[in-house]
């Protein structure tokens, strides 16, 4: 499908809202965006950015009312049949989604996903013709066509995005939209991923609407920033002045926390006892049964550190460098091969299962996406309650007293404000702020954050973590930071610990790493993570 107009997408005081809502997700919305044109549309959770998108592909659930002008290569999409609109979707518009394994059929293989849609779009070419085209789209994004049978689960999810690219731009559309397409990957791949679709909309000469919370990602790769808040453009600007000097109110506000997060520079603080001491862990996954031909997997490979109370300590790495399966060990839910797990002087690996349930009180766990980690039945009150109920005599009275103390001290109040509500009923942070109180209802020495901003807006990011630097101030709880962007992690830790291949490859203050990193890993990490002041 080609066009020759010169707006690709335009949106002209376009309202829009959900069945059964009285509000308007979309409330006067006007966007342009011209023939091969990269555009970032950034705003805080909840702003209409992601029904953006849902509205050019008119995939809005029945019952939404939708008005206003609205032309996709000069044809209103809503005014279009079922059969066109499944032409538009793939050849006027590719579409990138935040997880891509949430969108790819796991009983499929990789180059089956390829062949599915060239097939359906393109009925009068050949099988020869569709599977050439399909092993050339993977090699076009860094696949090997080798990998033409393996299945999505066997792919990285840096691999997974780069197939969700390959489908986008199967059929070479005028515009792609990429919504959040690297917020769950590690700054290096994240790099590869934005680089890999940049090239391939400008050798396509397609548009690209991004849609992200990152401000440093937005300014990096695209020309212009287009601000959202209550549904509307609050501000339309070349992204290098944007940042420079924002003219709306949200503008500053959204840049100001941006600055909050990146220049804040923890300093070292004098420490006392260690709660937690690791000493040369290794988990180590064997890739053959047979005894004459075992290869391993050295995911953790004899890594030793010392958390003290009241300390930040950051784990950081790309992709695979096994930070995750650190986690996992301490917690318990990944056997450990050899080394020591010393929790406030007792070694983990030598207690029985009693004593090791009771020692394991105090160190508890924030998981990345706090929608996926909280059950959904059950409210607030219930979810913070529930451990308190497994892990201590109190009764249920006493346990939901505790947890209206813990709703209070996460930020939560009035705390009756929340007591009923379910996990869908609440914001992205709001979510968050119940996970960690969760998390603190056994008064635990250890808690370790799993990449557990890394799904929020900038603003609800910085407050999440002002959060825990309060939680930490007045608990002397010590913390264990995972994340993949080092950025975050050389600002809000006292010390910084680099790891790759499950080893630790560099270790010191987050100041000295960010600035001076010495190992090759690191200086790849600073080099590809966007912060605010290299794009200034």
């Amino acid at each position: 499908m080609t066009s020759s107009v010169r707006h690709v997408l335009e949106m002209k005081n376009l309202f829009m809202r959900y069945p059964r809502s009285m509000n308007w997700t979309l409330n006067g919305l006007t966007l342009r965006i011209e023939s091969g044109e990269s555009l970032a549309l950034v705003g805080p959770s909840g702003c209409g950015k992601s029904t953006v998108a849902k509205v050019v592909m008119h995939l809005l659930p029945p019952g939404s009312l939708c008005k206003g002008d609205l032309l996709l290569l000069g044809q209103d999409p809503r005014k279009l049949t079922n059969a066109a609109l499944s032409q538009v979707r793939g050849e006027a518009v590719g579409l990138v989604f935040q997880d891509p394994m949430t969108r790819l059929n796991p009983l499929m293989s990789i180059g089956e996903h390829l062949l599915d849609t060239l097939k359906a779009h393109r009925p009068n070419k050949n099988s020869i013709w569709i599977r050439k085209k399909a092993e050339f789209l993977l090699e076009r994004v860094g696949i090997s066509s080798r990998r033409f049978n393996s299945y999505p689960h066997e792919f990285s999810g840096g691999m997974r995005q780069r197939l969700a690219i390959a489908l986008a731009i199967a059929l070479d559309p005028p515009l792609v939209i990429a919504d959040e397409p690297t917020t769950s990957l590690d700054v290096a791949i994240a790099d590869q991923v934005m680089t890999e679709l940049r090239s391939l909309c400008e050798d396509l000469g397609s548009a690209l609407l991004l849609i992200s919370h990152d401000l440093a990602l937005a300014a990096r790769w695209c020309e212009r920033i287009n601000l959202m808040d209550n549904g509307q453009i609050v501000e339309n600007a070349i992204s290098k002045e944007f940042l420079v000097n924002p003219k709306s109110l949200m503008g500053k506000r959204i840049l100001a926390a941006a600055k909050a997060r990146e220049e804040k520079r923890a300093i070292t603080n004098e420490h006392t006892e260690p709660v937690l001491e690791v000493t040369q862990l290794r988990c180590w996954h064997a890739l053959s049964n047979l005894p004459w031909q075992v290869n391993w997997l050295k995911a953790v490979d004899e890594i030793s550190f010392v958390l003290h109370e009241g300390e930040t300590l950051g784990i950081v790495g790309t992709s695979g460098c096994g930070k995750t399966t650190l986690c996992r060990a301490l917690m318990g839910l990944t056997p450990i091969r050899g080394g020591e797990v010393q929790l406030q002087g007792q070694n983990l690996l030598n207690l029985k299962r009693q004593f090791l349930r009771r020692a394991r009180k105090s160190i508890q766990m924030v998981f990345q996406d706090p929608f996926a980690s909280l059950n959904p039945k059950m409210t607030v009150l219930e979810a913070i309650s529930d451990p308190l109920l497994i892990h201590t005599s109190m009764s249920r009275l006493e346990a939901f007293e505790r947890a209206r103390i813990l709703l209070q001290q996460v930020g939560l109040t009035p705390p009756e404000n929340f007591h009923n509500r379910l996990p869908h009923e609440l914001s992205g942070g709001q979510q968050q702020r119940v996970a960690i109180a969760r998390a603190l209802a056994l008064e635990p020495k250890v808690l370790i954050c799993d990449e557990s901003v890394s799904m929020l807006d900038v603003e609800i990011q910085t407050e999440v973590l002002a959060l825990l630097d309060l939680l930490q101030e007045r608990l002397r709880v010590a913390i264990l930071f995972i994340t993949h962007d080092l950025s975050v992690a050389t600002g809000f830790c006292h010390r910084v610990i680099v790891l790759d291949k499950g080893r630790i490859v560099e270790e010191g203050p987050g100041k000295q790493i960010f600035h001076s990193p010495q190992a090759a890993t690191t200086r790849n990490l600073v080099e590809v993570c966007p912060t605010l002041s290299s794009m200034q």
